[in-house]
């Protein structure tokens, strides 16, 4: 994930020195896509179809531009390339709601079903005919078909509900699709247009995944059964995706140079057309409104045709407001471990041990201890001590193992700039960024990688003594590692910077160190010069979380058909948890402390608990668009998204608070004297057996009183509602102050937590 993200800061900043050098005139006439929002219901009459319309539009501003694509589920309009003066001449036309600039969004990249607790709870889930009706559709990098993930042994027809196709380019056929693997398509006329045609000897201009990142996305959320499954040996056993049972449907929308957001809505349009079930979708492109923002737009399109919309929550953390994807109609998901690690230590000669991670697989170091040098005093460079490529000076390096700090380039580049000078292991060091947390990576040369606390003690022997000498011990796979899961530092943290009343993320899942089906045209690192080839990659990032909730939600949408994407969502976050069977708060691995619901939101998923959560909080499209009247949206903002006329009754009262979400954010203004009043309403829909449910509020919060009303809601009937109101009273408070709590509704047999988090802003 890090050298994805590398490569996209080098991409954009190349990009942004160029327009910065040209002239003004020259960057006015440069053209570049442009989303077209149409009013479709304010057509002229003359016109016989709305695509016709949309053509004589464009060519009123430009008679040269050509449509890209046109859209009718996500939104209605079309893409196409256009001067900035152009875009400002087709935007002041009438029918035209908004002409919005492309955005480039950016991937955020066998033990998961034993700890998730599925492994012994197949029984509960329904039976194979209707898990593998359900079709789980992945926007990514595409897929490698021959990954034994996607062998379609056992599986009956092809649903008759699916509508897609299975499309022909490089290196792929229709052939390549089966009953497994339903669906595949590609996107890159939004890609060529900002970037060139695709050079085919780089990546292939069809649904094959030459990065790996789509294969492992798509085989975590639902791939086959596979035995013996394991990278270099590590994490052996057996590999299966969340609902091993359900279809896949691939549409390739990431590419080398990224993930336009052209391609994208075209992806999610041919998605709603193709009758998927779910939606996965491990990207994201920074923070806009929700009418400026492709995915939340697609979403919403997705979500009224019953389609949930899983995101990946970004890899932006542990910094406060960094989420992505926050659309209250998608679910959000951020990153957690696993209770399984690989130990790799490093043995000082002063005979002090450190504990560090690696997939190491390879000739061993000699047996012995070997010369220690730091990257920062082998290097002529001001950084270093980073290890980027060229930087280490071969002379003092050759023979020795280098102590790299963390930063900047990818973590496997590193050892491979070690390699490439002559150096034959490298000491990885966490940094203040990074903190404790561990990722292992399959690395090019004996490695390992170790936290900022270690690599501190390690720098200072290094400093110290004037013959270091240093060896690194490979231990393999162990489980059952404890406290786990904890949140995951680079999981995006919230409170939600576009709408601070929703609370972000919902849930968190596993994305740490996960083993999941790789592309056979590249290596485990990802690095050009990685020639070794592997069925099964470890990899991490919420890229690794978003699946695991998509194929969850698969599995719950066969075991209950009916059940809109809001009540599924519900159904995970109201059952998830947030303490370990010691009764121990779930920790947070960047301050070693408990996590807060702005870090794990609901909490970790808990699939057997969410098959029958009890109660849920549903939501309906008309309940989405009161909320977008209670953000005080325009009708042309609210057209944009929703694609029809909608006006906000001015005789109505619109609250954010009355949004039935299955959590609490509230906000107090802190420089308010005296009392901050806050009321939330919610309704529970009896999903479960009849039952009398009470509420509770724990645990005590200082400076806020929370009073719900009624304190009993009691259910007779299957799909009976029930509302309720929670008040929060504060006093004032410092800025910047957090406090959290959480309520439950239980009948002693269910019960249904929701997350409160109280800031002062």
């Amino acid at each position: 994930m890090e050298m994805v993200k590398c490569f996209m800061i080098v991409l954009i900043l190349g990009l942004c020195h160029v327009s910065m050098a040209a002239p003004l005139e020259e960057k006015k006439s440069r053209r570049k896509t442009y989303i077209v929002h149409m009013a479709k219901s304010e057509m002229p009459p003359s016109f016989q179809h709305h695509t016709h319309w949309y053509d004589s539009s464009l060519k009123s501003v430009s008679a040269s531009a050509a449509m890209l694509y046109t859209y009718d589920n996500v939104i209605h309009g079309f893409s196409t390339q256009l001067t900035d003066e152009e875009a400002e001449q087709l935007e002041s036309q009438p029918g035209i709601l908004a002409v919005l600039p492309e955005v480039r969004y950016e991937l955020h990249t066998t033990r998961t079903p034993e700890f998730l607790g599925l492994s012994q709870a197949a029984a509960l889930f329904p039976e194979s005919e209707s898990a593998s009706e359900v079709v789980i559709g992945v926007l990514d990098t595409g897929v490698w078909p021959e990954s034994k993930s996607f062998a379609d042994t056992g599986l009956g027809p092809i649903p008759s509900s699916w509508k897609g196709a299975c499309e022909s380019g490089t290196n792929f056929t229709s052939a390549n699709c089966n009953k497994k693997l339903i669906g595949a398509r590609y996107f890159a006329k939004g890609y060529e247009a900002a970037l060139g045609a695709i050079d085919e000897t780089k990546e292939s201009r069809s649904p094959r995944d030459d990065d790996g990142h789509g294969t492992h996305t798509a085989s975590t959320a639902a791939g086959s059964v596979v035995e013996g499954a394991s990278l270099f040996g590590y994490a052996q056993g057996t590999a299966r995706g969340m609902a091993t049972r359900a279809r896949v449907a691939v549409y390739k929308v990431c590419w080398i140079g990224g993930c336009f957001s052209s391609d994208i809505l075209a992806a999610m349009e041919k998605a709603i057309d193709d009758n998927v079930n779910v939606l996965s979708m491990s990207l994201g492109g920074g923070m806009s409104d929700y009418y400026r923002d492709s995915v939340a737009i697609g979403s919403f399109a997705a979500m009224e045709k019953g389609i949930l919309v899983s995101c990946s929550a970004g890899n932006a953390g542990p910094a406060p407001y960094s989420l992505s994807n926050v659309a209250p109609w998608i679910t959000t998901v951020g990153a957690g471990t696993l209770d399984r690690d690989f130990p790799a230590f490093v043995s000082l000669g002063n005979g002090k041990n450190f504990s560090g991670v690696s997939l190491y697989r390879g000739s061993p170091l000699p047996g012995k201890m070997l010369p220690f040098v730091y990257a920062g005093n082998a290097s002529n460079a001001t950084n270093g001590n980073l290890c980027m490529m060229d930087t280490l000076i071969p002379e003092k390096v050759a023979g020795k193992i280098v102590l790299c700090d963390r930063g900047m380039n990818a973590r496997v580049q590193k050892g491979a700039v070690v390699k490439a000078a002559g150096g034959i292991g490298m000491v990885l060091s966490n940094t203040a960024a990074n903190g404790e947390e561990l990722v292992a990576d399959a690395h090019l040369l004996p490695a390992t990688a170790v936290g900022q606390k270690s690599g501190d003690a390690i720098r200072d022997y290094l400093f110290s003594n004037p013959n270091p000498t240093v060896t690194i011990l490979f231990e393999g796979t162990k489980v059952g590692i404890e406290p786990s899961p904890v949140v995951a530092a680079f999981s995006s943290r919230g409170p939600n910077s576009i709408t601070s009343e929703i609370l972000k993320p919902d849930m968190i899942a596993p994305g740490v160190n996960i083993l999941a089906g790789w592309s056979g045209a590249v290596g485990p690192t990802g690095l050009a010069t990685d020639t070794r080839r592997v069925d099964f990659n470890i990899i991490s990032g919420t890229s690794m979380s978003c699946p695991h909730v998509s194929g969850l939600a698969g599995l719950l949408k066969a075991a209950h058909p009916d059940w809109s994407p809001a009540a599924i969502r519900s159904a995970l976050m109201t059952t998830a948890y947030t303490e370990y069977k010691n009764k121990q708060k779930m920790q947070d691995i960047a301050t070693g402390k408990p996590s807060t619901p702005f870090d794990h939101g609901a909490g970790h998923v808990d699939p057997v608990s969410a098959l029958n959560p009890g109660l849920v909080y549903d939501l309906t499209a008309e309940d989405y668009l009161g909320f977008l009247c209670a953000l005080n949206y325009t009708e042309f903002q609210i057209r944009s998204l929703a694609r029809r006329n909608f006006s906000c009754d001015a005789s109505k009262r619109y609250r954010v608070t009355d949004l039935n979400y299955p959590s609490f954010a509230v906000n107090f203004d802190s420089v308010m004297g005296g009392s901050n009043v806050v009321k939330h309403t919610r309704t529970l829909t009896n999903v479960g057996s009849p039952g009398t449910y009470k509420v509770s509020v724990s645990p005590e919060t200082p400076g806020v009183k929370i009073s719900v009303e009624p304190q009993t809601l009691s259910f007779s009937q299957a799909n009976e509602k029930k509302s309720y109101t929670v008040t929060f009273s504060g006093s004032s408070r410092p800025t910047g102050t957090n406090v959290f709590a959480r309520l439950e509704w239980s009948d002693g047999k269910y019960t249904v937590g929701s997350p409160i988090a109280i800031s002062w802003t």
